[in-house]
């Protein structure tokens, strides 16, 4: 059976997307947490139709916390951004008030790691990437976790010294440092699978941020209120506001999210089992 909430999933990405031409208030300037809400809610019900098991049906309490955590990750992003200046928020005028700003902020980025996770759970549903694996296993010694995490700080470091150049380093300075701690506390981690040689969740997260990208950027072009980019030292043809090189920085991005996720898990459970399957 279909649920209900995934029909509303589909009512609100229809309604933003016909909106995007009429411009009826207010769902033009709530186009954001409307639609992606919307997204999280079809996934959601297309990979519980597909195996009986989804976030929202099965784990409440663990997709209201993810949606605290991404908000909390984004606004960190954006204090870096304060720094970096790569992209600013433009047309917040048609807000009534401030706090109706900061009520769509939260919203908007409260659905960044939903999406991102529950697009890869699909994408498991599917089995993609279960048979590409790595040739040789691969050993992680301390050397060269400690090496990834002194890289991911001094990526870090000269990101804010040289912003205008440097700063796409931002989508996975994070990484670097974060993902070997998880390895080291025995949480899930992208390298880990250096180890055992399968490759379907670095994969599937890395083509999972890919096509969320794609879709930010898509519905961000049509919007109202939206961001738009400052990228004097980086140019080249853009598929809507994003330079075509920049959907790159979306597959890393999404390892640094999963990293991030297990990182913040491991400080209030301890809990070893992966979300994905």
């Amino acid at each position: 059976m279909f649920r209900k909430y995934g029909i509303l999933g589909i009512i609100l990405i229809l309604l933003v997307q016909l909106n995007f031409f009429f411009n009826i208030e207010p769902f033009a300037r709530w186009y954001f947490p409307l639609i992606w809400f919307g997204y999280i809610f079809l996934i959601d019900a297309i990979v519980y139709k597909l195996k009986n098991h989804s976030l929202l049906m099965n784990k409440p309490k663990q997709f209201l916390l993810m949606l605290i955590l991404s908000s909390l990750v984004w606004w960190m992003f954006e204090y870096v951004n304060y720094v970096l200046r790569n992209w600013q928020y433009v047309n917040i005028d048609v807000f009534t008030s401030k706090t109706e700003v900061l009520l769509f902020s939260w919203l908007s980025f409260a659905t960044v790691i939903p999406a991102v996770f529950e697009t890869v759970d699909l994408l498991r549903t599917i089995h993609l990437f279960d048979n590409v694996t790595l040739k040789r296993k691969h050993n992680i010694t301390k050397r060269f976790l400690y090496s990834m995490i002194g890289i991911g700080i001094v990526a870090s470091m000269f990101i804010m010294l040289f912003p205008k150049q440097l700063f796409p380093f931002i989508w996975v300075s994070f990484y670097l440092i974060l993902d070997p701690v998880n390895y080291m506390h025995k949480q899930p981690s992208i390298i880990r699978h250096l180890k055992d040689r399968k490759l379907a969740i670095p994969l599937t997260l890395f083509i999972a941020g890919i096509g969320c990208g794609v879709l930010w950027e898509f519905w961000n072009f049509w919007a109202l209120p939206k961001w738009a980019y400052v990228l004097p030292a980086w140019t080249g043809p853009r598929l809507f506001e994003m330079p075509l090189w920049g959907y790159l920085g979306y597959g890393p991005f999404a390892w640094e999210l999963y990293a991030m996720y297990y990182f913040v898990r491991n400080l209030f459970s301890k809990k070893k089992k992966e979300f994905f399957t």
